[in-house]
């Protein structure tokens, strides 16, 4: 398959990131990059690729706008294991330019998409027990009672697994310059979901959120430890047997459970490389112990070794991570609003002058033009920090099928991520279709700094007027990106994201991000004042009776 993404100079991996550890923020004379993955502290601005919360423990950090798409079906097998077909997507030919004015590439509009399952972690929120059987419904606690033997407070220890791919070209957001990377990451909480308590001080230094890092590599050998006790810069950093893809390739993305662990397996077609990993206590997968009286986070006590397995036999409304914002198992999600333009940068990594749009509080994490080409990235400057008042790159119309003329649109804007539904195996060993489908946007929980801010707090507290301010669109944002079928000759349906405007585009959803992510979703938490459960806005949800995008042409 030819490449029509121009050539870049070929990078130096994440080596910029430990240089900048080392040395400090001023390094060359600038902030180069907020490093986000050298810590992964979540809830801080390096955490810009971890799961949002219902809440944030600890830190008021919020920004992880991540449209999806979810997956339903009742049958056993459903939640624990799946494959996809996914062709990753090109850049344009058109090169960003510093005044908004040239061509939108992928890192503009997502540092990363991903592919999710709720994973057992019996050392993560909410803390009432610690045992978890794996692939199991046995785990649906979401009764909103406390008094009732599935009160959601009761739930198994949960954590989150994002199969996450990470688009080439700029520093602040690419592994790579030229290539796709991709990797294993798993989100937990160390958090009493029923009292609020948090672990100790000494293991809050590792994040109340954290999260186990791993490269997808031909070797299935991590190229560092993923656990973050152990987590070096080795571990953010590709090396010779980490899987490269280029944009365009034709994958199939498995994710199966095994006696070891999760296991991610990407085949690229293009080709004919593999890459796997497994989430295992052998590949120094781990869990941080939930030791809130404690008073140190010793390596040789609290580090604990464990295989990573899937929670759930199913996927469903009810199969859900009990302390995120989103609400599903099985799902598909862009990370979205995280790219403005910046041209000069302040010493604490804050924008000093943008000649594209007005600098504001948000413009955090920047890195300047030079700094970025020095290191072999393109020569663009921009902030990675969360756009909380939504008018940044991702939040116009720069995506791609937002120009009614396709050729020009294809000139200016990166192609979409193209995949299909899901497959799963049943307990036979069938291959079949998830049997339903769901659009869900966390713009709810995020929207707490337009004007008006969105009141999301339905009970246990109320806001004034729960719903309030809560718009999708929302306020700032020019666009908002929507899911799309398409059917071209000799291929199956599969998803896209973008505008309503792509070539062989089939079914639209309305059209628009109001009509297609529906109306405002309930969702209890529990935790809330006096021991009683909390009811939030956390997102907009639309469900659909049906799957009208079956992988196997049904």
């Amino acid at each position: 398959m030819r490449d029509d993404t121009p050539h870049l100079k070929p990078a130096v991996g994440w080596i910029i990131g430990m240089f900048t550890l080392l040395i400090g923020s001023v390094a060359l004379g600038q902030a180069p990059s907020s490093v986000h993955r050298q810590s992964f502290k979540c809830g801080e601005s390096e955490g810009i690729l971890c799961t949002e919360q219902l809440d944030s423990p600890g830190y008021e950090y919020v920004g992880h706008d991540e449209p999806s798409l979810l997956f339903y079906s009742n049958r056993a097998g459903s939640g624990s294991n799946n494959v996809y077909r996914l062709r990753l997507p090109k850049d344009p030919q058109t090169l960003p330019v510093g005044d908004g004015s040239g061509g939108t590439w992928n890192f503009q509009l997502h540092p990363a998409f991903w592919f999710g399952i709720a994973m057992c972690d019996s050392q993560s929120y909410p803390e009432y027990t610690h045992e978890c059987q794996a692939a199991s419904d046995n785990n649906i606690y979401d009764n909103p009672n406390p008094a009732n033997a599935r009160y959601v407070g009761k739930h198994s220890g949960t954590a989150f697994m994002e199969m996450q791919f990470y688009p080439p070209g700029w520093i602040n957001t690419s592994f790579d310059a030229t290539h796709w990377t991709a990797a294993l990451n798993i989100d937990s909480l160390s958090q009493d979901g029923n009292t609020g308590h948090l672990n100790n001080a000494a293991c809050r230094n590792f994040g109340v959120e954290y999260v186990n890092f791993a490269f997808i590599q031909t070797d299935g050998t991590p190229p560092g430890a993923p656990n973050p006790f152990d987590q070096t810069g080795a571990t953010f950093t590709p090396n010779a047997s980490t899987l490269l893809m280029n944009p365009g390739d034709e994958l199939i993305v498995t994710e199966e459970d095994t006696a070891q662990g999760l296991k991610i397996t990407i085949q690229d077609l293009t080709t004919g490389q593999t890459g796997f990993m497994v989430a295992s206590a052998q590949n120094k997968f781990g869990q941080i112990w939930w030791d809130p009286n404690g008073t140190d986070c010793n390596p040789l006590t609290h580090n604990i070794a464990y295989d990573f397995h899937p929670m759930y036999s199913t996927s469903s409304e009810r199969t859900t991570v009990p302390w995120a914002a989103h609400t599903y198992n099985i799902a598909f999600a862009d990370e979205i609003g995280h790219f403005e333009y910046c041209d000069t940068v302040n010493l604490d990594g804050s924008c000093a002058a943008s000649r594209a749009e007005p600098v504001d509080a948000d413009d955090q994490g920047c890195v300047d033009a030079a700094t970025s080409a020095l290191f072999g990235f393109l020569a663009i400057g921009g902030c990675s920090g969360t756009d909380v008042d939504f008018d940044g790159v991702p939040y116009k119309k720069v995506w791609p099928g937002t120009l009614a003329d396709r050729s020009l649109d294809r000139l200016l804007h990166a192609e979409p991520a193209i995949f299909s539904s899901p497959l799963f195996r049943d307990h036979s060993g069938k291959l079949r279709d998830y049997q339903r489908i769901g659009f869900e946007a966390d713009l709810p929980r995020i929207e707490q700094f337009t004007n008006p801010p969105c009141q999301r707090h339905v009970s246990n507290p109320a806001d004034t007027n729960p719903g309030a301010g809560c718009t999708n669109p929302p306020t700032g944002a020019d666009f908002y990106p929507i899911f799309t079928t398409r059917e071209e000759d000799g291929e199956l349906c599969r998803w896209q994201l973008g505008g309503a405007n792509l070539a062989h585009t089939d079914k639209k959803f309305g059209g628009t991000s109001t009509a297609e992510y529906g109306s405002l979703l309930k969702t209890v938490y529990p935790g809330g004042p006096g021991g009683l459960p909390t009811t939030r806005y956390n997102n907009f949800r639309r469900v659909i009776d049906e799957n009208p995008c079956p992988a196997l042409g049904d």
